[in-house]
């Protein structure tokens, strides 16, 4: 009996231990639970807890900042601004850059009135001109984001440069090519004059025809090559060179000795003049955007807001991308070593068709190029003509100057407006373009 009851309790014993042992598990398991919970809920709140600091940030300072990652990387590029050998600009260097061929690009993105610009060189007597050549790679590489494209547009740039058309076989699909695979060739001053066509003189000023060289007969490349060989001056205009220091290897090499005329125009009149010709930039935007895909920030711009209004948001979006690049190359010339200076120009559109005979002379003076009375009177008519729109926005027509700057602001919404001066401020700061509030929108 007395054996019995000992089991009994004995029993009862391992009972509660069991109990109490299976309860410190429960309890063990529901801290384990409750801290997986909250580790969890604290990984979730970090990025927010960042983009609100972010946010605030901005707020705190009125607009949103602009940052240029790869400034230091592009930086490297100018060797303790030394070129290779060492060697700086001398008096004597410079005396003979003025006696040796000139190699000068125009710098500039979509619809900041570059076709303008690139035509004051087209009509000079001294000046070998091509207009946008890396057009047709972009379109043989579709749907090559832009950023991947760049070394090849430098490449051809180089080539082109050296008077060397071969490069465009690789896009032609052909081996045989002729003046008319040149993109632009029916307005280009070489190509419609004489030796290659006898519808127009390159020593008279006045616009190509596109008609009218139409008519001229195709030549073969290589007798462009000689032709362009014998011109004292290069000159390539072109929009798909994202970053400035794509270019700083053609800077560096003392054969090309390439000099940069890099072309800006009020960010918000540049919106206006994309949205107006959407459809046709909507391609090519939609590259620029694929070409910063890897940032969170930029994966957002290829999300439209509207499928109703997919081509305008596309637009719109690569605006952002262009302020940015913008940026990026002013900070890179402002901390540029002074022979880069030397060969680098900065131009407002503003400024250029405000007061064009100054800004021609001071054009051509950095390309080392004379100004004629003819030249003048060109420059003059281009910007006096009347009215801003235009059927064809893509042809280069004399246009009313002051019309042509301030269309943006009957144009663009507030909405709009707003937007670019946020994704812009930096860049409207540094130009000296004022926010839509302010009496005077631009300053000299």
């Amino acid at each position: 009996m007395f054996i019995q009851g000992r089991q009994i309790s004995l029993n009862t014993h391992r009972r509660d231990e069991a109990s109490f042992s299976g309860e410190m598990k429960r309890k063990l398991h529901k801290k384990y639970i409750i801290l997986i919970i909250g580790y969890s809920v604290v990984l979730l709140l970090i990025p927010y807890v960042l983009d609100y600091r972010s946010r605030s940030a901005h707020v705190k300072h009125g607009l949103q900042q602009q940052r240029c990652p790869d400034l230091e990387n592009t930086m490297a590029l100018w060797n303790n601004g030394d070129r290779p050998g060492g060697s700086n600009d001398t008096a004597e260097e410079i005396g003979n850059r003025s006696r040796s061929r000139s190699h000068i690009y125009v710098h500039a993105t979509w619809r900041t009135g570059s076709s303008f610009l690139g035509e004051l060189f087209n009509q000079h007597p001294d000046v070998f001109y091509l207009y946008e050549p890396m057009w047709t790679m972009w379109q043989a590489l579709y749907p090559g984001d832009a950023g991947s494209l760049q070394g090849a547009v430098r490449d051809m740039m180089n080539s082109l440069f050296r008077c060397d058309f071969s490069v465009l076989k690789l896009y032609a699909g052909s081996a045989n090519i002729s003046t008319s695979f040149i993109f632009g060739w029916k307005t280009n001053k070489v190509i419609c004059s004489e030796p290659l066509c006898g519808a127009y003189k390159k020593q008279d000023v006045g616009l190509v025809q596109g008609d009218v060289c139409g008519k001229c007969k195709a030549r073969d490349i290589k007798e462009l090559e000689r032709e362009c060989k014998k011109y004292p001056v290069v000159v390539i205009k072109d929009v798909r060179v994202l970053d400035l220091g794509v270019l700083v290897p053609l800077m560096r090499d003392p054969t090309i000795n390439l000099q940069i005329v890099q072309l800006f125009r009020d960010p918000r009149a540049v919106h206006n003049s994309r949205l107006k010709s959407k459809l046709a930039l909507v391609k090519e935007s939609i590259q620029v955007i694929r070409s910063k895909k890897q940032s969170d920030k930029y994966k957002r711009l290829l999300v439209p807001n509207s499928r109703v209004n997919r081509a305008e948001n596309y637009v719109a979006s690569a605006m952002e991308l262009i302020c940015d690049n913008w940026l990026n190359d002013m900070l890179l010339v402002m901390n540029a070593p002074p022979w880069v200076k030397r060969n680098y120009m900065r131009i407002r559109y503003e400024d250029l068709v405000l007061r064009p005979v100054e800004e021609l002379q001071r054009l051509y003076r950095f390309s080392n190029l004379t100004v004629s009375p003819a030249l003048q009177k060109f420059v003059l008519n281009m910007t006096h003509g009347q009215g801003y729109s235009s059927d064809k926005p893509f042809l280069i027509s004399s246009r009313d100057a002051k019309e042509a700057i301030f269309a943006w602001r009957e144009r663009l919404n507030v909405e709009q407006i707003n937007q670019v001066e946020a994704y812009c401020s930096e860049v409207m700061r540094q130009l000296g373009y004022q926010r839509r509030n302010m009496d005077q929108t631009y300053r000299a």
